[in-house]
């Protein structure tokens, strides 16, 4: 066992309770004239952090503070990214506050999203943690609340984008500052469920009724290449994410799925893994020994499928002489997803070769759902 299994994976912090350690960090600085070393920040449902403060800078009546962004043992493009904010007090009638985004936030351009488009991609619950964070200054420095105008910015934010699908979603000029808790959970992969639920926002907003799931960049371009016809929003990468997607799909009223994988991701799929990660493979390649002995009747053949290192290798095994175990993989793709949809949803399974052909289609074989 690898040693970041043996030790108790470590909690992050998302983008947006970031944010508003920036912001609150900002107006200490603006009230008191010096920044904090830290500052405390709660979670949305409980608990709270001390988060450190990167940056200060009092500019008159602006104050800017910073964060680096920890993301704990979650792989995020955003781990170790400055994220900042500018507090200005404005001459508002009223207490209020504005939350805007300056360079690298993302401002939205398509419809389907959490925010409308012409506005800068920061979900509510960054607004959330934001505002309270603001009113816990008001209250510790038993100050009346005032007006305020915070900016944020993060300074690599337009670079980090395009290791993110935020352009596919119609953001653009930045990331998005998310995150419903606060807090980043090791595995969990929140923001990466986030941007498939946004993404088939944005689809369904653009009025489509088929979306196309592969599980990576590779077979996603593949799959581009074969339905060409279709608008870029139609396409989405749902990583290891079967079941969410689908469900996901189901709910929000889609008629078709089309489900577009290599092999490896089909076998995974065709035993019923909710989850397709990696290290599942066990389990899955002795259920395809299995097909293959119950299809061919070579039983030397399901122990080199047994004793193969790689699904790849398998795959190759059998594309020329059995192409039936594919074909029976694929329908079993299908099985499985019949598991996952509700209503009256559609799934159609198309089992890709590694040059980017179709070498098994539900549809063509006649075992569409």
């Amino acid at each position: 066992m690898s040693e970041r299994k043996k030790r108790k994976l470590r909690s992050g912090f998302t983008t947006g309770a970031a944010a508003a350690a920036a912001a609150k960090g900002a107006l200490y600085l603006l009230l008191n004239g010096r920044p904090p070393e830290t500052v405390r920040i709660g979670f949305i449902g409980g608990g709270h952090q001390d988060i450190k403060i990167y940056h200060a800078t009092l500019k008159g009546n602006r104050a800017i503070c910073s964060v680096i962004k920890d993301a704990g043992d979650d792989p995020d493009v955003t781990n170790k990214a400055e994220i900042g904010a500018c507090v200005t007090v404005t001459k508002e009638s009223h207490v209020n506050l504005q939350i805007a985004g300056g360079k690298g936030v993302g401002v939205v351009t398509k419809p389907g999203l959490e925010n409308l488009p012409g506005e800068p991609a920061i979900t509510c619950g960054p607004r959330k943690m934001i505002w309270i964070s603001i009113n816990e200054v008001f209250s510790e420095l038993a100050i009346d609340p005032l007006s305020l105008y915070v900016e944020l910015f993060v300074p690599k934010g337009e670079v980090l984008a395009q290791k993110t699908l935020n352009s596919r979603l119609g953001i653009k000029g930045g990331i998005s500052i998310l995150g419903t808790t606060g807090i980043v959970r090791p595995m969990s992969h929140e923001a990466y469920v986030a941007t498939i639920q946004s993404a088939l926002s944005v689809a369904k907003a653009s009025g489509l009724n088929r979306v196309f799931f592969a599980t990576g960049r590779r077979s996603e371009r593949y799959t581009q290449q074969i339905w060409t016809d279709e608008p870029e929003e139609a396409f989405i990468q749902i990583g290891d994410f079967f079941k969410l997607s689908l469900e996901a799909a189901s709910i929000m009223g889609f008629q078709m799925v089309v489900l577009t994988v290599f092999f490896g991701k089909a076998v995974k799929m065709a035993y019923g893994y909710p989850h397709t990660h990696a290290g599942k493979s066990d389990m899955s390649m002795k259920k395809l020994s299995q097909w293959t002995r119950e299809i061919t009747g070579d039983s030397k053949l399901a122990d080199n499928v047994l004793g193969a290192n790689t699904a790849r290798q398998v795959f190759f095994m059998l594309k020329d002489a059995y192409p039936q175990v594919i074909a029976h993989v694929g329908r079993k793709m299908i099985q499985s997803a019949d598991g996952f949809v509700q209503g009256d949803t559609r799934v159609r399974s198309a089992i890709l070769d590694f040059e980017g052909d179709i070498i098994f289609d539900s549809k063509q074989s006649g075992n569409e759902k």
